[in-house]
């Protein structure tokens, strides 16, 4: 595992924050807390994938977190009088490591954990978060089961419910429509369908599936099944090497022109993948470059290197406006974070994102996105934006 310390300063409020700031200034948590003077900092903990599969989502996250920081604190690097210390710790995708890093940071004395780039690991983290009563915010982990987990656990990303609606906008009303989910046998096969099955099946649809083994290199019979059912939509979950090829088969036999074919647009870096069909699929989006222009997507261009946003910059941005946000309401006391937290409504560089306080659902914006250029040029548009109460999920029940 590996650790690295960082220092940072923040100032207390993000720029919707500043003017009520200005007014209580005098009287703020973290002044009572201490007592004036040299303040302790705050500690934050960073535990994500820096390493592993999922490090080019890491990389990301933790990019828009610096930038997120920067932005809702002006700059000047504090919290009140408090510095932040931050503390960003390698999981590589392993929860056994992310749950060894989380208990190592909590006894330090650290009671803001955020990070969590794989579901997996988000799963372990929750529970011992709770445990403990510190806060903790997850990040890229797109599994459902973390909304309603436990009253310290929040997440600064997207869910799969939010993903699946948004492919469902494609079709309208669904009602008597027919869905085919193409996906790969196992686990990640299995939690996609039973997410169409439960969201448009939910709402009317007939959902069916097509599917292949994770090691099919031929993907013709599949592309024929997935003809003779005629579904008014395809919904297609491909993850590896084998995507391109699959992708290709498709376009060739004739599916992608027969149906609306809808998938999610992963990072830019996997782009090239889709090839010639990269135009003709309709694409559910978390975010991509060009998606919004919100003072917050245009401070993070400034801040990311390259100057180009990608799919898990928001999260890590939001993140710190959420950490920057706990301690200015709530300065070491973690329920009063929790209730500082809920319900809070703030603008992203998605655009406005709030919190629901009955489950900590992030609800926020999601994209209807399309292709143009070439495998190697891709450009990203936005044919339609949906509110987050259009992509929010059902109100889960909290566990604890």
């Amino acid at each position: 595992m590996t650790i690295r310390h960082t220092r940072r300063v923040f100032l207390s409020a993000a720029t919707m924050m500043a003017a009520a700031l200005a007014a209580t200034a005098c009287g703020s948590p973290q002044d009572t807390a201490s007592g004036g003077g040299d303040a302790a900092p705050v500690k934050v903990g960073l535990v994500y994938s820096q390493s592993g599969p999922l490090a080019s989502y890491g990389k990301q996250y933790i990019e828009g977190f610096k930038a997120g920081l920067d932005f809702a604190t002006k700059g000047t690097g504090k919290v009140g009088d408090r510095k932040i210390e931050v503390t960003e710790a390698d999981d590589a995708g392993d929860p056994a490591k992310a749950v060894s890093a989380a208990k190592d940071l909590i006894g330090k004395g650290t009671k803001i954990i955020a990070g969590s780039t794989s579901s997996g690991v988000a799963l372990q983290v929750a529970p011992i978060a709770a445990q403990n009563k510190v806060l903790f915010v997850s990040g890229p982990a797109a599994t459902d089961a973390v909304t309603g987990a436990n009253k310290y656990t929040f997440r600064s990303g997207r869910q799969s419910w939010q993903d699946v609606v948004t492919a469902k906008s494609f079709i309208g009303d669904a009602a008597g429509k027919k869905v085919v989910v193409f996906a790969q046998d196992g686990a990640f096969g299995d939690a996609n369908e039973a997410a169409v099955k439960a969201v448009i099946g939910g709402a009317g649809a007939s959902v069916s599936s097509v599917r292949a083994p994770a090691s099919a290199t031929e993907f013709t019979p599949f592309a024929s099944q997935i003809k003779a059912a005629k579904p008014d939509l395809l919904f297609v979950a491909w993850a590896g090497t084998t995507a391109g090829a699959m992708w290709q088969t498709l376009d060739q036999q004739g599916v992608l022109a027969a149906t609306t074919v809808v998938t999610g647009l992963d990072i830019r870096a996997s782009w090239p993948t889709f090839g010639a069909a990269g135009s003709k699929i309709s694409f559910l989006s978390h975010y991509f470059d060009g998606a919004s222009d919100t003072e917050a997507a245009k401070a993070a261009k400034a801040k990311i290197p390259g100057g180009t946003l990608d799919l898990f910059h928001p999260d890590g941005f939001a993140a710190a406006q959420m950490v920057v946000r706990a301690v200015q309401e709530g300065g070491d006391d973690v329920d009063k974070m929790v209730k500082a937290l809920e319900g809070w409504e703030f603008e992203g560089v998605k655009g406005t994102m709030k919190i629901r306080a009955e489950d900590h659902a992030l609800l926020q914006p999601m994209y209807q996105a399309k292709l143009t250029g070439s495998g190697t040029t891709f450009t990203a548009t936005a044919q339609k934006t949906l509110t987050g109460d259009e992509s929010a999920p059902p109100v889960a029940q909290m566990k604890g």
